[in-house]
């Protein structure tokens, strides 16, 4: 287990619009609003399309994270994260997860890392900033190259 107090910043109510596509929009707001990295206790949103990670194929390590994309249309969708600051690409990056149902398929729902989404009608969200510690997310080559959140001093 690692933990690390956080010291919050400002508080955020974000709607991204019709037609916004969803990740590169939360990296616009927080380049907008000079957040370098925090959090998303939640959202809603309905979104056109999106893929999300996950197969129906056997995989040859069952350990390991899968990342091939599964793509859903008209879904509704909750879903919450985490985003923190990469300083060497100078880009905002997001781990977002989030329950979707199939609205023309009696609700049917997925759950998964969401891969990238395009919004349908609207998202309403919360993002909260955080200010210290600085939150990176080094990629773990023993674990499969998985990027792990880490609090820096």
């Amino acid at each position: 287990m690692r933990t690390h107090e956080l010291k919050p910043g400002r508080t955020f109510g974000v709607n991204f619009d019709h037609g916004e596509h969803f990740l590169p929009s939360l990296a616009r707001f927080c380049r907008d609003n000079g957040i370098q990295q925090g959090y998303v206790p939640m959202f809603l949103a309905a979104f056109a399309e999106t893929e999300i990670a996950g197969t129906c194929q056997r995989v040859e390590d069952p350990e390991a994270p899968v990342r091939l994309p599964v793509h859903l249309e008209k879904v509704e969708a909750m879903g919450c994260g985490t985003f923190s600051y990469d300083p060497a690409k100078d880009e905002i990056v997001p781990h977002v997860h989030v329950t979707v149902g199939l609205k023309q398929q009696a609700a049917l729902a997925y759950s998964s890392h969401l891969i990238s989404a395009t919004v349908q009608y609207l998202t309403e969200m919360l993002v909260i900033e955080v200010l210290a510690p600085a939150m990176r997310r080094p990629v773990h080559t023993d674990l499969w190259d998985v990027p792990l959140l880490t609090f820096e001093d």
